[in-house]
């Protein structure tokens, strides 16, 4: 009897273990960047909120240098989902998951889900001052946009699937152009 109540017992850990897998947050000070800095709630001297899933700063800050920007000609802003980069760390690596499945918490390792980029900027031509924007939206689509050999894939695994450029003077872009996306391309047409 009493080998079959510890066999319950150990059969009722593992299960509550691969269930009930316990996470870091940022909260607890245990997740760090890839350089080893504590990572913390709010927006960080780069720009990063991770907690908020997003990058609000000068561009040239978002790769997180050694010496940070404090001025420059061209912001980003950046959203993200959960299973793009993650808030919370449940592999137990110190860092925050990447392609963290939400509704199983499987972790890939990759990151999967949509990620928003917003340029806009300021550059001089001539002595004039001129000012333009760019928007894309990126997925995960597992390379099927590479596949076929799409202008749309991005990094062999990603799309972009929806993207706006403004810029009256230099290229005079002014829009979205379709003709290298997806088909049907849009704001939130794909899921994975």
């Amino acid at each position: 009897m009493k080998n079959a109540v510890v066999a319950v017992f150990v059969v009722l850990v593992a299960v509550s273990m691969s269930f009930g897998q316990t996470c870091n947050n940022i909260k607890s000070g245990a997740i760090v960047d890839a350089k080893g800095n504590p990572i913390t709630l709010g927006f960080d001297k780069y720009g990063y909120n991770y907690q908020a899933h997003m990058f609000n700063g000068l561009m040239d800050n978002y790769t997180r240098p050694d010496v940070v920007a404090t001025e420059g000609t061209e912001s980003l802003v950046m959203k993200w989902s959960d299973d793009w980069l993650a808030n919370v760390d449940c592999s137990g690596d110190g860092k925050l998951d990447r392609g963290r499945d939400p509704k199983t918490g499987i972790i890939a390792g990759i990151s999967k889900g949509w990620v928003t980029n917003h340029y806009e900027g300021d550059y001089e031509d001539g002595g004039v001052l001129y000012h333009y924007t760019y928007f894309a939206k990126i997925v995960y689509d597992g390379g099927e946009a590479c596949q076929a050999h799409s202008d749309s894939c991005l990094w062999n695994v990603y799309t972009i699937i929806e993207e706006v450029y403004n810029d009256p003077h230099g290229t005079r872009a002014h829009g979205n152009d379709r003709s290298k996306l997806v088909n049907p391309a849009g704001l939130g047409y794909y899921t994975n």
